[in-house]
């Protein structure tokens, strides 16, 4: 009798506290930087790195961007262009399943830590308030989609490698998604989901993705760099930063993020140092 008892509350407690789907509404989040510290892509390509997928000296240029990401805090097009296209050959040859399955492990040992609980704790809102939460982001889907998995996300948009019969070719399927091409993603999503963009929610670090900020009701610039930061003060959009010490990590990482880029940093430092 008291088990019943028992059970009733829970069933009772349990309706008191789900919340009806928000069918119309839902918040699009960009990963690096947003989401997580630095640049998921770099991360993926370290593990990569130490299973023995490509050499030192390869990895060296996705490092040197790493460091140039993280002690400038902008995104630079043409570096992000390099990082991620290259880093995209790197696995070619190699299944859908093999990087599927490293990635799992990857995002527990290298990436897991690096998200931001100011930003997860913004997502997890959306979902309390029966939202959908989409991750947009340049970073190959695999790895967006794991992220999305981890966090108990709807689901994850991201660049896309091609495949055919299931062994990657290194190239590309159309292009990445990045800046304006984000835009263009959500509105597809917005219209195949019939979601009121007016009543959505967008987050980004970077000036960047002002294009997919600016079609949502509700921008939000997360860790923002300096003209994202301006741009939204200016628009009076809301903007929240959950790094600390910003100013004097920033100084520092000039000597610490290079060093600690890669696993083996003298390897790493004579591989940049012969490409100069």
């Amino acid at each position: 009798m008291l088990a019943g008892e028992a059970a009733a509350a829970a069933a009772e407690v349990e309706a008191a506290l789900d919340t009806p789907p928000d069918p119309d509404a839902a918040a699009f989040f960009d990963v690096d930087n947003t989401i997580m510290q630095g640049a998921s892509i770099f991360h993926l390509a370290r593990g990569l790195h130490r299973r023995k997928f490509f050499t030192t000296r390869e990895i060296a240029g996705a490092a040197w961007k790493q460091a140039y990401f993280r002690i400038v805090g902008v995104e630079d097009p043409e570096h992000v262009a390099d990082a991620r296209n290259s880093a995209l050959a790197f696995i070619a040859g190699h299944t859908v399943t093999e990087l599927q399955e490293l990635s799992e492990e990857i995002f527990d040992e290298a990436m897991a830590h690096r998200i931001w609980p100011g930003t997860r704790a913004q997502a997890q809102l959306h979902l309390d308030q029966g939202q959908r939460v989409w991750l947009v982001t340049a970073a190959p889907i695999e790895i967006a989609q794991i992220i999305a998995k981890r966090l108990g996300l709807t689901g994850a948009m991201g660049t896309v490698a091609e495949h055919e019969n299931g062994i990657y070719t290194g190239r590309l399927v159309g292009d990445m998604l990045h800046g304006p091409a984000k835009a263009e993603a959500v509105k597809a999503l917005a219209a195949r989901e019939g979601l009121d963009l007016a009543r959505c929610s967008a987050y980004s670090d970077s000036y960047n993705d002002v294009p997919m900020l600016s079609m949502v009701g509700d921008p939000c610039a997360i860790n923002p760099d300096s003209k994202l930061r301006a741009h939204a003060r200016a628009a009076g959009w809301r903007v929240r930063d959950y790094r600390t010490g910003r100013k004097a990590a920033r100084a520092g990482l000039v000597v610490g993020a290079a060093a600690g880029a890669v696993s083996g940093t003298v390897a790493a430092g004579v591989a940049l140092r012969r490409r100069r």
